[in-house]
């Protein structure tokens, strides 16, 4: 039996730069982070006595005797991938819901190929499981993504990636001094709008708008770099970190038509009222999770204002996808 564990990721800035349509042209730069919220994988050998050669749970449960009968797209191509034969169980549970804008999709791919490639006895760098979960979901399952979310989710921490046409990309850490770290974590705030949603259909109208936006997404590319050089720098400034996620998210929201509505925008407007200094709907959007930063005398505020949403505390996670167990 394998157990892995992979991180979600918050993307701060330069989302939609990681679309080959526009990396292809130049190059993408998006600045995330993965935070302590997980996808946790099992996979083990089934056992002989069950009717079924293959079971599957996750949301819901699956039981059949052929890799191509499964439903879940990601874990029917993973196991296909890996030329994995039955009997097989595979499990998979997580710390938040799925379709959140917290790349859990892209998560699971990462997680289930590392417990896979453990059950077989290998181990792989975070690069290789970054490619094949991007082979998978982009190459494979033809969804309309980029590649930010497998890699953040293979490597963990706080990165700065930079999409190259071609399809390399480069993964820089970020080694923040003087508390850096600890003031942009001690300023996130976060809260569950209640809203899932299905990102493809918003990031397929996203990928067809991308020649007609490139200017707005050339300057998402440069508010991920200036992040980057802000939180580099060992002052954290809470202020200006919120104004550029600000810049990025009224940017973003004019990529496609579905990213917000007038219910995310309301929420949006009355916590920039109570004093957030800027902030941003995680991941494609429609629904998800809103990240805002907001200076410690401010946040009571900010709660008060967005009192019908559930607040979900996050922390930083320094690791991606990790084998917590291993009895092979």
């Amino acid at each position: 039996m394998v157990v892995t564990r992979t991180p979600l990721r918050v993307s701060f800035a330069g989302g939609g730069t990681d679309l080959s349509d526009f990396y292809e042209h130049g190059h993408g730069t998006v600045f995330s982070t993965t935070i302590d919220k997980y996808i946790y994988v099992t996979v083990k050998r089934h056992g002989p006595v069950f009717d079924e050669q293959i079971r599957l749970n996750y949301s819901k449960s699956e039981q059949v005797n052929r890799i191509d009968e499964i439903e879940n797209d990601i874990a029917r191509e993973c196991l296909r991938f890996l030329e994995i034969e039955p009997p097989i169980y595979v499990s998979t549970v997580a710390d938040l819901p799925a379709s959140t804008g917290l790349g859990g999709s892209s998560s699971f791919a990462v997680g289930l190929l590392n417990a896979l490639h453990a059950f077989r006895g290998e181990r792989v760098s975070a690069g290789q499981l970054a490619e094949e979960a991007s082979y998978i979901e982009i190459d494979v399952l033809r969804q309309p993504i980029g590649k930010q979310d497998q890699y953040a989710a293979a490597f963990g921490g706080l990165n700065s990636f930079c999409f190259k046409a071609g399809g390399g990309v480069t993964v820089e850490p970020q080694r923040l001094a003087n508390g850096a770290l600890a003031g942009l974590f001690g300023n996130i705030m976060m809260f569950w709008t209640g809203h899932q949603r299905d990102s493809s259909s918003v990031l397929a109208e996203q990928k067809s708008n991308t020649s007609k936006k490139m200017e707005s997404l050339l300057k998402m590319r440069e508010h991920a770099c200036q992040l980057q050089a802000l939180t580099c720098n060992g002052r954290f400034d809470v202020t200006k970190f919120g104004r550029i996620l600000d810049e990025g998210w009224q940017l973003k929201r004019q990529l496609a038509t579905t990213i917000t509505n007038n219910q995310i925008d309301a929420w949006y407007h009355a916590a920039i009222a109570a004093g957030a200094e800027g902030g941003k709907l995680c991941g494609a959007g429609g629904g998800g999770f809103l990240l805002f930063l907001a200076k410690p005398e401010r946040r009571e505020a900010v709660r008060q204002a967005l009192n019908g949403l559930t607040e979900v505390s996050v922390a930083y996670e320094a690791h991606g996808s990790y084998v917590l167990l291993s009895t092979v």
